[in-house]
């Protein structure tokens, strides 16, 4: 008998059942109090009066109404840097002893993002929320004694003056509460190793010592290591070396363009179950097996407000425009497109994350992540954000029976005009103009504006296929292989010009 996974199991069953259903919205408007009220005394919350705002009748409005849109450059430049000249109380209390580096899918320069103890602990607790959840997958009881391998960035952080920095994963594993300590994979010494590959063949080589019942990391880098480990002991499949593996956490990206080379790597069916957990935060994670859509963490030290996503807020620099109009999760709506804006227990303070997300049911605050704001793809009117790309591409893998795990593509102006270009990470030697040819068909169908681009100014679709390798090295070659590196999928031209010149090297 199982006798610690029972109990184990029987535990979360019995918490998940007394914490019982939550209020979202009423969440959300008791997290605004405790940030404003937390925070009255910085140097931030006397520049916009925070002080003000408690006392107003509607607190949200008068929040809105006072504090302006930040994007990191603008927060950075006018407020955080500060943290760097050893002032405390800029826009928190006292001063962060972390910070997240995040270059996130574009440019080489990190982004260095403020981390608390309050943001520690509410990662924390929003991790033990994910694990509550754990009860509503009706999984076994032994899988509660397995352990639980998490791929991300080293935990071997960098001292720089009187705080560590490390990305956002890095920085989470290394305050892993004790209890967790006997579960975590691949262990303190391994987590340490900051070159990736040189991690995963530690990783490959300690394979079989380990019963792992979980994995957790971005697909991309999983799917490598898991092939590192099944060459290593010369295997068919990853159950062959784990066979009580039944749950994969996986983030950052949308899980269905690798699902079928995931797959393939697998000799049984596993539970997958999607998290968002940025640099700036634990923002939502699966909390049900009826959908995948995340449900918003909206009582742990972040306040959600949402923009709805209009190019014309957008401006040149990426950042957004202070006309745009926001809203709480009270007056949100199915089926629409929201920017995502973010107050944190970390000084973020209407923080555009970067994010669009849509949400799928908004009585339990449940989401899906339908892209980024500077990956929007709205040439000549074509109006395609990344899960539009990526359902069409799910129709490809779905027609051709092929595996694309990877892909990126631009809006490209040739003689002729503009063309979809796209260059498709994948083993298949299908011709690329049938493909060019379905993926049009698949956009047509789905998307409206799409289809009245392709009449106009859009000339057509291009396909390029090519190793997936190729996208690694890539990630590689701007010094972000592994951790929390995600591949961007829509390219400027400018930086499609580099990745062209990149592909022709090591085609």
């Amino acid at each position: 008998m199982n006798i610690i996974g029972n109990f184990i199991k029987g535990v979360i069953d019995i918490t998940d059942k007394i914490t019982g259903d939550d209020n979202p919205v009423e969440d959300q408007k008791a997290v605004l109090q405790n940030l404003l009220e937390t925070a009255k005394e910085t140097s931030f919350g006397k520049a916009y009066e925070f002080e003000r705002i408690l006392e107003s009748d509607d607190p949200q409005q008068a929040f809105r109404d006072a504090v302006p849109y930040f994007d990191y450059n603008q927060i950075n430049e006018k407020w955080w840097h500060k943290l760097h000249e050893d002032q405390t109380d800029v826009t928190w209390p006292g001063s962060p002893d972390y910070f997240a580096l995040s270059s996130g899918t574009t440019g080489k320069t990190s982004k260095r993002i403020p981390v608390t103890d309050a943001m520690i602990d509410a990662i924390r607790q929003a991790g033990i929320k994910q694990v509550l959840a754990i009860s509503n997958f009706d999984l076994p009881a032994d899988f509660f004694e397995t352990g639980i391998l998490m791929l991300g960035s080293s935990t071997d952080l960098v001292e720089n003056d009187d705080h560590l920095e490390g990305e956002i994963s890095g920085i989470s594993a290394s305050n892993i509460p004790s209890w967790f300590s006997g579960y975590y994979k691949p262990g303190k010494e391994i987590a340490k190793i900051d070159d990736w590959d040189e991690r995963v063949a530690k990783i490959a080589e300690k394979a079989a010592d380990w019963d792992i019942g979980a994995l957790s990391g971005i697909p991309s880098w999983i799917e490598l290591m898991l092939k590192e480990v099944i060459k290593k002991h010369n295997l068919n499949n990853i159950h062959e070396i784990w066979p009580n593996l039944q749950v994969y956490t996986s983030g950052g990206v949308a899980f269905g363009p690798y699902e079928k080379s995931f797959n393939a790597l697998m000799g049984k069916p596993v539970t997958v179950i999607d998290t968002y957990l940025a640099s700036e935060g634990f923002i939502a994670f699966q909390a049900r097996p009826e959908t995948d859509a995340m449900k918003l963490v909206t009582d742990n030290g972040i306040y959600f407000e949402f923009v709805p996503f209009n190019p014309d807020y957008i401006l040149e620099d990426g950042s957004l425009s202070q006309d745009a109009p926001s809203l709480t999760l009270s007056e949100v709506e199915t089926g629409q497109n929201y920017v995502l804006i973010i107050s944190t227990v970390s000084g973020a303070w209407r923080y555009l994350i970067g994010d669009t997300i849509e949400f799928t049911d908004v009585e339990r605050a449940e989401i899906k992540i339908t892209g980024r704001t500077k990956f929007f793809l709205n040439t000549v009117g074509s109006q395609l954000s990344v899960n539009k790309l990526d359902d069409a591409l799910q129709d490809i893998m779905e027609t051709f029976d092929i595996e694309i795990p990877e892909y990126t593509l631009c809006a490209k102006k040739y003689e002729d005009g503009f063309y979809h270009t796209w260059y498709l990470g994948t083993n298949a030697t299908h011709d690329p103009k049938e493909i060019a040819k379905k993926l049009d068909e698949s956009l047509k169908a789905a998307n409206k504006n799409y289809k009245v681009a392709r009449s106009k100014a859009l000339k057509g679709v291009k396909v390029f296929t090519i190793n997936p390798d190729i996208f690694y090295d890539w990630n590689d070659s701007n010094k972000k292989k592994g951790g929390q590196v995600k591949m961007e999928r829509v390219m400027k031209e400018d930086k499609f010009a580099e990745w062209e010149a990149f592909v022709n090297k090591h085609d």
